[in-house]
């Protein structure tokens, strides 16, 4: 299958929106995914939850190969990389992050990274609360800020699981992951696939772009004010 990705300049800066659920900020050599909740399955299965197992190994492998494609210098996860207390699906995780010992890989401590953080960084995993790097704040939940947004700063968070509901002349809807731009925040989808979705109420302004299967597109207009 031939993936096409979605090309944008925002803020002066040239993102590459992917269908794989991810971001790619060209002038940083950057790829920024959130919300990949390893660890979900073997909580569930522990649980008695028939899960597929090699659900998180196929999501890695995704990951694995838009390394290669983009060969980024720095892997930036916006939160719950992991998603729950110690159980096997950590050492797959382990043994993911041994094949990519020159890359950076940073985390923004997500609700769910519960983890001591030296599990992390023995694991060789950059750990922040927030991280600014050029004119983004990478952040978890931009809830934070809702009320005081930063002034010098554009948010990237997680953390919602963004959707968006088409609806079609015949009264037919499919509900889409999507990438989610207001005035002051963005929001990425979750790039796990055994997560939920939440269909955001849009505001005036915010651009919306759709994730199909093998191409993203543009949903809403531009925000002029970017």
């Amino acid at each position: 299958m031939n993936l096409q990705g979605l090309r944008w300049a925002f803020l002066n800066q040239q993102l590459i929106f992917l269908p794989q659920k991810a971001i790619f900020w060209e002038e940083e050599k950057a790829l920024i995914i959130s919300d990949l909740h390893i660890g979900k399955v073997g909580h569930f299965r522990k649980a008695g939850i028939a899960i597929p197992k090699l659900l998180e190994q196929e999501e890695l492998a995704v990951l694995s190969d838009l390394i290669h494609q983009y060969r980024p210098s720095q892997l930036i996860f916006l939160g719950d990389l992991f998603h729950s207390d110690i159980n096997n699906d950590w050492n797959w995780l382990q043994l993911w992050r041994e094949m990519f010992p020159a890359l950076r890989m940073l985390l923004i401590q997500g609700n769910h990274d519960v983890l001591h953080r030296d599990y992390y960084e023995q694991a060789n995993f950059e750990l922040y609360d927030k991280l600014v790097i050029g004119p983004f704040l990478f952040v978890h939940d931009k809830s934070d800020y809702d009320k005081t947004p930063p002034e010098n700063a554009y948010i990237l968070s997680g953390h919602i699981h963004p959707a968006v509901r088409l609806r079609g002349k015949a009264r037919q809807s499919v509900l889409l992951s999507c990438f989610s731009f207001g005035r002051n925040a963005a929001i990425l989808p979750a790039f796990g696939k055994f997560t939920g979705k939440c269909c955001l109420k849009e505001s005036e302004g915010d651009t919306v772009f759709g994730i199909l299967k093998d191409k993203v597109i543009l949903l809403k207009p531009v925000s002029e004010s970017h």
